[in-house]
């Protein structure tokens, strides 16, 4: 094997390809590539505060159907989408796009925001997308959107987590506290898909899911997208 100058460069090109990729996700989540390559999520900042630990989120949560989750993006003028690892898991990509074509032929003013590290890896998102033809001209940065969100009708969070927690900013005693994130609660109306009220990959609750204009929408991605496009066509 040694001797095989092939498996020696192709061993260094998926080395070093791994080596860019875990910096480009380290340096989107404001995290120390060392201490995220030795096992551990957070950094100093993760250690609890003297008062007894991060501050946990609490307040009531406001569950919504898919015929109401149609109704507001059909009133809606502005809409953003935030995919996550969930619309992968769900292969709901291609019910996005219908539901996109659908809002954008009414006027309706639809984005796409990624984050560096939604999905497994960077670029996840956006080789769905487009797999599932979404235009790439409608697909943004969150760099490029989160000035945007105060101005926008409905925000669709479909199967994020941490990408779009707030503590990242309110918490300083948080895991992911300095994380850059979607700042999607500043928008009119957000709708987060999830499963149920688990956490994400840095096991940290999320306040979103309890803010007035936070409107949970529970079930499988794919399933409940399905729903609600059939309540927008009818």
């Amino acid at each position: 094997m040694l001797s095989n100058d092939l498996l020696i460069v192709t061993g260094a090109l998926v080395g070093s390809s791994g080596a860019i990729l875990s910096y480009i996700m380290c340096k989107a989540m404001a995290r120390s590539f060392i201490s995220v390559i030795a096992g551990g999520f957070g950094t100093a900042s993760a250690a609890p505060a003297p008062s007894g630990g991060p501050a946990q989120p609490a307040g009531e949560v406001f569950p919504i159907k898919a015929a109401e989750t149609a109704e507001l993006l059909r009133e809606a003028k502005s809409v953003i989408i935030v995919p996550g690892y969930g619309m992968a898991v769900a292969q709901a990509q291609h019910t996005v796009y219908e539901i996109t074509k659908f809002l954008r032929a009414k006027g309706c003013n639809i984005r796409f925001g990624i984050h560096p590290v939604a999905g497994r890896m960077p670029g996840h998102m956006n080789v769905l997308l487009a797999e599932a033809k979404v235009p790439y001209d409608i697909v943004f940065e969150m760099d490029e959107l989160n000035d945007d969100f105060p101005k926008t009708d409905v925000v669709m969070v479909i199967g994020a987590n941490d990408i779009v927690n707030p503590a990242a900013q309110d918490d300083p005693t948080s895991p992911i506290a300095g994380m850059p994130v979607l700042e999607v609660w500043k928008a009119k109306t957000s709708i987060v898909m999830k499963r149920s009220m688990a956490s994400g990959y840095a096991g940290v609750d999320n306040p979103l899911f309890y803010k007035e204009n936070n409107r949970m929408l529970f079930g499988d991605a794919k399933k409940m997208l399905d729903e609600v496009l059939t309540a927008l066509k009818q």
